[in-house]
Order: structure tokens, then sequence, then C-alpha cells
């Protein structure tokens, strides 16, 4: 519980900000895992749970579908970014594998400096 009638608790409260979905600038970000909050990992079998989205729309709160069209159009811009990507990757393992012959001469040259020059991953390895 946060005392929100102590100062302190209402200059927190003045400097909460709370989102519906995921705001602009992180819809782009890497999403992480904790582990130790998966419901899996913290719930025991038959343990009865609620979801935040079912919880607000039974109090009332009426965004509840746009939030799931919103979360809906994010999730295909995500995989049409995660297949451009995954290209991309694929792309560059190729041109290294075929430039590999050619900077080998040069390689070699570098090595006689003292240049130790790290193998290149593949597309297999990554």
């Amino acid at each position: 519980m946060l005392p929100h009638k102590t100062f302190r608790g209402a200059q927190a409260l003045a400097r909460l900000t709370t989102f519906e979905g995921i705001p602009a600038p992180y819809d782009t970000k890497k999403r992480v895992v904790v582990p130790q909050a998966l419901k899996i990992l913290r719930l025991k079998p038959g343990r009865r749970f609620c979801t935040l989205s079912r919880l607000a729309h039974e109090v009332g709160w009426g965004h509840r579908d746009l939030v799931a069209r919103l979360e809906a159009k994010r999730k295909i811009k995500a995989e049409a970014y995660y297949q451009q990507k995954k290209a991309g990757t694929a792309a560059k393992a190729l041109a290294e594998r075929k430039a590999e012959s050619e900077l080998s001469a040069v390689n070699n040259v570098l090595a006689g400096f003292g240049y130790h020059v790290a193998p290149t991953p593949t597309a297999e390895r990554i």
C-alpha cells in the first residue's frame, strides 16, 4: 500500500504514470522475462488466478476490446519485424561466408601485425 495521505505518498502518486497497452517508445524494445514472476513457477497447480484485463473490465474499465485490438496489431508488426530481422541475419551470414575466402589473405597479413581476427559466426551457430 502507498501512504497516499502523506506528502511523500502524494508526491509518489504524482510521479506515477500508467499506460494502456505498451506505449510508443517501448513497443519496439526487446521484451524480457522475469522467471521469478512466471505464473507457472509461482502458483501451485489448481490455484485460481486472474488477469488484470479481466479484473479491470469487471470493475467498469471500458477499453478492454480496444487494447486487445491494439495488441493484436502490435503482434502482427512484431512478427513482420522479426521475419525481416531473421532474413537480414541470414543474408549477412551468407555474405560473410562468401567473403571469407577473399578476406583470408588480408587476415593473414593482419595476423602478421599481431591482430587476432575472430572467425565469423555462421547462420547455423546463431
